[in-house]
C-alpha cells in the first residue's frame, strides 16, 4: 500500500466491522503493553480477556517484530 488512505481501504475491504475492532482492540493492547500499562487497566479500556492480552505481549515481545514496528510508527505518526 502506498500510503494509509489505501490501506484502510484495503482493510476495510477484507475483514468485517467485528474484525476490524477486535483487530483494534488489540492493537490498542499492545501499545499499552509496550507503555507497561497493566492487564486489569487493558482488560477494562478493551474488554479484552487476560488470556488475550497474554498472547499479544507474547506476540509483541517474541514474535516477527510486527507488533513492534506498528507501535513505533503510531508513536512517530501522533
Amino acid at each position: 500500500m502506498r500510503d494509509s488512505r489505501e490501506m484502510k481501504a484495503f482493510l476495510r475491504d477484507l475483514l468485517t466491522e467485528s474484525e476490524i475492532i477486535e483487530f483494534a482492540k488489540r492493537f490498542y493492547a499492545a501499545r499499552a503493553i509496550a507503555g507497561s500499562t497493566h492487564y486489569a487497566a487493558i482488560e477494562e479500556a478493551t474488554g479484552l480477556s487476560s488470556r488475550t492480552i497474554a498472547r499479544v505481549k507474547k506476540w509483541y515481545k517474541h514474535g516477527q517484530g510486527g507488533y513492534q514496528l506498528a507501535v513505533k510508527r503510531w508513536k512517530h505518526q501522533i
